[in-house]
């Protein structure tokens, strides 16, 4: 069966962004002109996806708001004759179609799944995307999964090589390599040490789960934090013999979760933007030679 939905989490409190974040949610800061959750959504959309459920929570209401239509600012912008600005803003409430759930608690990220399978039929994959990973690539990085997952039939995880020093902040998989960029998944660690790490692969914001997956996370119980965890139901899929697969993404990803990580990905992405490459080129030259 192919993936027709996705579920994008956005109900987290973007406290690294602080005080920026304190009254606006961290997925509506702009990566050049457009948020960051517009992005997620265009990977989306461009993947083949037509069905998106967001998780929400308290102080959400901007992201309902950015894909809902705007008449009034429809009508000021035709009046003004900005008929390209206002194609533009259409668009955006046409990409998908789009709900809307509320996490009831900060419960971890498989109680943000969980708050959406009621909207996703029990026999269909899903796909997963977080906010905090932007991924630039000429295919879509959701849609790499969504190939690997029609060929395997198993759930499956993004990764992304990373500096071993850095494994302690992601989940990391060691398994035997069965494609080009694709690996059945023998271990999942979370947050190891680097000298504990088995690999540097590590899982980055995109995931499709199979249905068999849906009853081991309803069943998965909470960590010692009190969260349920997508990690901890992988690691309960592994030990039952459920196939998780592991895809390496093919493009460029910016950790759009960290300031650095989102400075880099405006940077990256201004210098591809037709109006504005050439300024920021000089603008950097002239900055880096002081």
């Amino acid at each position: 069966m192919t993936v027709r939905k996705a579920i994008i989490p956005v109900a987290g409190l973007g406290t690294r962004f602080l005080p920026a974040t304190k009254a606006q949610p961290k997925e509506m800061l702009p990566v050049v002109d457009r948020p960051i959750i517009q992005h997620i959504v265009e990977e989306a959309v461009a993947a083949g996806i037509r069905e998106i459920i967001f998780v929400t929570a308290i102080g959400k209401h901007a992201i309902e708001n950015h894909f809902d239509r705007n008449f009034e600012l429809e009508y000021r912008l035709e009046q003004q004759g900005k008929r390209a600005v206002l194609r533009e803003v259409s668009r955006i409430g046409k990409l998908a179609s789009f709900a809307f759930v509320r996490q009831a608690k900060p419960a971890g990220d498989g109680h943000a799944v969980l708050a959406a399978l009621p909207f996703v039929d029990a026999h269909e994959p899903i796909a997963v995307l977080f906010g905090d990973d932007m991924i630039v690539a000429k295919q879509p990085g959701i849609a790499q999964l969504m190939a690997t997952y029609q060929e395997r039939q198993g759930s499956v995880v993004a990764v992304t090589p990373v500096p071993r020093r850095e494994t302690y902040r992601y989940g990391v998989i060691a398994g035997t390599r069965v494609g080009a960029h694709t690996h059945a998944v023998r271990t999942f660690v979370e947050k190891p040490r680097p000298k504990d790490a088995p690999s540097r692969l590590a899982v980055i914001g995109r995931y499709v789960l199979a249905p068999e997956l849906f009853p081991i996370l309803r069943r998965q119980r909470p960590g010692k934090d009190g969260e349920i965890r997508l990690a901890d139901a992988f690691g309960t899929a592994l030990q039952l013999g459920v196939p998780l697969f592991a895809r390496e993404i093919v493009g460029q990803r910016y950790d759009c979760g960290n300031p650095l990580g989102f400075l880099e990905a405006n940077v990256a992405l201004a210098l591809q933007h037709p109006e504005l490459k050439r300024p920021l080129r000089q603008f950097l030259r002239k900055t880096l030679r002081k």
